[in-house]
């Protein structure tokens, strides 16, 4: 009883770090965003002057610099819930950061009964994992598949990532031959995909890793 107490208390405190993450993410990215469209009526003046004076050239160029602000504001992936859209591509924007080939759909179903909160978990939890692991490669070699969408009645969510040697399951956990593995998160991951009555499974192989979540939809 002791021991399990001690495991919730854990597992409470970092859920509540890995929030406080998130939300910091998520407010960073909106942040920029407001910055962006509050500057909107400046940057038109600005252009406007140049434009009088005919410099064109200028204009051309201001121009260049605000689309090249404007796609780093706007997001890759719109999955249909804000929260998750900045968990989403803030993680993608980190792997690609670390030279990490991102391959990435996702899509919400209708339906699905689950907390904004519970699916950040998940998904940042995947895509911390495979980010880390990836890390430990060659550039060359480093890979991150993310699929999220419907399958038949369920929310699917898969994430492959680049991976050294097969890792040794422990019980439910994975180690590496280096000791470090999926371990904490994806614990973490299993509890949450378990209060809503899904399947979580892991599969390691060499040079990959793969984790498949179905979470039952509200037909």
């Amino acid at each position: 009883m002791l021991l399990e107490k001690l495991i919730n208390r854990r597992l409470d405190a970092y859920q509540s770090d890995l929030m406080k993450k998130y939300c910091d993410e998520v407010e960073s990215m909106y942040m920029k965003m407001r910055g962006w469209r509050h500057d909107y009526h400046n940057h038109i003046q600005a252009m406007q002057a140049s434009m009088a004076l005919g410099k064109y050239e200028e204009v051309n160029a201001y121009l260049r610099q605000l689309n090249d602000d404007l796609t780093s504001v706007d997001t890759v992936l719109k999955s249909g819930r804000v929260m998750v859209d900045a968990i989403l591509n803030g993680k993608i924007s980190l792997a690609v950061q670390c030279g990490i080939a991102v391959n990435a759909k996702a899509r919400i179903p209708d339906g699905l009964e689950m907390s904004d909160v519970d699916l950040c978990v998940v998904i940042g939890n995947l895509l911390d994992n495979g980010i880390e692991e990836n890390r430990r490669l060659e550039a060359e070699e480093r890979f991150l598949r993310i699929y999220v969408g419907k399958k038949n009645a369920f929310l699917y969510i898969a994430v492959t990532n680049a991976a050294g040697k097969k890792q040794k399951r422990i019980g439910g956990l994975f180690f590496s031959s280096k000791g470090a593995g999926h371990g904490f998160g994806l614990s973490r991951v299993a509890g949450v995909v378990k209060k809503y009555h899904g399947t979580f499974t892991a599969a390691s192989e060499d040079g990959g890793f793969t984790a498949e979540i179905l979470i039952p939809l509200n037909s």
